[in-house]
């Protein structure tokens, strides 16, 4: 029996919960370890002073448009992939693959190319201020350099979790998070660069993961490969690639937006106040990290028995996935909210940063309770290919509903509205949610009747 079968057995009668697991801790460990990369990251740089830690939470909007046109490329292309798995046409599998690592790449290489151009205005619309704004300069001149680099990685990491391969994207991602907390002390500290080293240690960590990553697709560790003859730019194929993770460049996209205009709203305040909401988000990251890697350990399950026709798998691992996402949330949580002084103090160790960042975080901690609920719908929309749905999903919690909520909040409450708007956001989003809940399952039982 070769791979490809075993593969497809293992993805459509494995039982649910084991195979949720398995495919969960790989990428939960993942983002679990670039998390720490980016609290380490933060803490050194917290040393250098407030406008330096506010220069990373300017660049990291950036780095949020980035991750949306990979994410866009890397489950659009590994939804359509892992479903023709799933239907046993390894020819169209490879050949979505293919197409969404180079599609990835050049994207990528399109928007560094453009941001070096507008470098300076662009940092204003991030919520750069004039005292921030030659060390976001110094730190994004590497990021846009390793920026093709970056999303192709990306988008190589999710074509191995639809695969079912989700431990091999792990290696490839965790090396580069790796060697960039060994690098980002060297360059900064040895080398004397400042953020500049970050920077470049950040660079180079992703190049080396990209080389790991594409490595695998090249010497047949994979289901499918990336292969030059194999990339299909008919306007059928990307559009199909583009549809398909929309909603996954519209939920990164506007993220990046929210995050843009949190900086602007937050500057009014001086830099502490733009340090002190990037912390906090980072910080809280740790926890949807990891109700992020449940999520993102369904989606190949729901994909390969999507197109296996398997609609009763499809039900249960939406539902074992909501149930453990939010327990698993929750716990990791508690300590967060607790901790959040001492937390906050490890990266950077200001009063007036302090005082703002442990209120935001508390808070997004209380709001962060229901997120899972609306991660796992929009997820399940999105790899059965339900594209209006999943786009409309993905869109409320970052563009509907935050923008609003936090341009109301901070004229009428301030500072004190910029820290409550996005806890108030994932509330009123999870809310909404239910009923798009209701509609998922209601599609997958009607698949059900129809298939027998």
């Amino acid at each position: 029996m070769n791979s490809t079968n075993e593969q497809y057995i293992r993805m459509t009668t494995a039982p649910i919960g084991k195979l949720l697991l398995s495919l969960s801790i790989p990428t939960i460990i993942t983002m679990m370890v670039t998390n720490i990369y980016n609290i380490v990251d933060t803490a050194f740089i917290g040393t250098l002073g407030t406008s330096q830690s506010g220069a990373v939470g300017v660049v990291f909007s950036f780095m949020c448009i980035l991750q949306a046109v990979a994410f866009m490329c890397g489950q659009g292309a590994g939804s359509l992939m892992s479903r023709k798995l799933g239907a046993k046409n390894k020819k169209e599998a490879t050949m979505y693959t293919s197409t969404g690592f180079f599609l990835s790449f050049f994207m990528g290489l399109a928007i560094a190319i453009l941001s070096f151009i507008f470098m300076d205005p662009l940092l204003d619309i991030l919520g750069s201020t004039k005292t921030i704004a030659p060390y976001a300069r110094s730190y994004m001149i590497y990021i846009l350099i390793a920026a093709p680099f970056n999303t192709a990685s990306l988008t190589m990491n999710n074509l191995l979790r639809y695969e079912g391969k989700a431990k091999l994207g792990t290696v490839g991602l965790m090396v580069g998070a790796v060697l960039n907390i060994s690098g980002d002390a060297f360059c900064i500290f040895e080398l004397n660069m400042g953020i500049a080293g970050a920077g470049l240690s950040t660079a180079v960590s992703q190049i080396i993961s990209f080389c790991i990553l594409l490595y695998m697709f090249l010497k047949g560790k994979t289901e499918t490969q990336i292969r030059i003859k194999e990339v299909v730019l008919s306007s059928f194929v990307l559009k199909e690639i583009i549809g398909t993770g929309f909603p996954s460049l519209l939920r990164q996209g506007l993220n990046s937006i929210a995050t843009m205009l949190l900086n602007n709203q937050a500057k009014v305040y001086g830099d502490a106040a733009v340090s002190a909401m990037s912390i906090a988000t980072r910080i809280s990251f740790i926890a949807v990290a990891v109700a992020l890697g449940i999520g993102q350990g369904f989606q190949p399950i729901s994909s390969f028995n999507y197109g296996a026709k398997k609609y009763d798998r499809v039900k249960e691992a939406f539902k074992k996935t909501l149930i453990s996402s939010e327990v698993v949330i929750t716990i990791t949580l508690i300590p967060i909210f607790i901790y959040a002084p001492t937390l906050v103090r490890m990266m950077r160790d200001d009063t007036d940063v302090i005082v703002i960042a442990v209120r935001a975080l508390r808070l997004m901690c209380i709001g962060l309770v229901v997120t899972p609920f609306t991660m796992v719908v929009e997820m399940g929309f999105q790899s059965t290919g339900a594209k209006l749905y999943a786009t409309m999903a993905s869109s409320l919690r970052s563009g509907f509903i935050l923008i609003p909520v936090l341009l109301i909040l901070s004229k009428t409450r301030g500072l004190k509205g910029i820290q409550e708007a996005q806890p108030l956001a994932f509330v009123i989003t999870a809310i909404m949610c239910l009923a798009f809940a209701r509609v998922f399952i209601n599609r997958l039982n009607t698949k059900m009747k129809l298939a027998g």
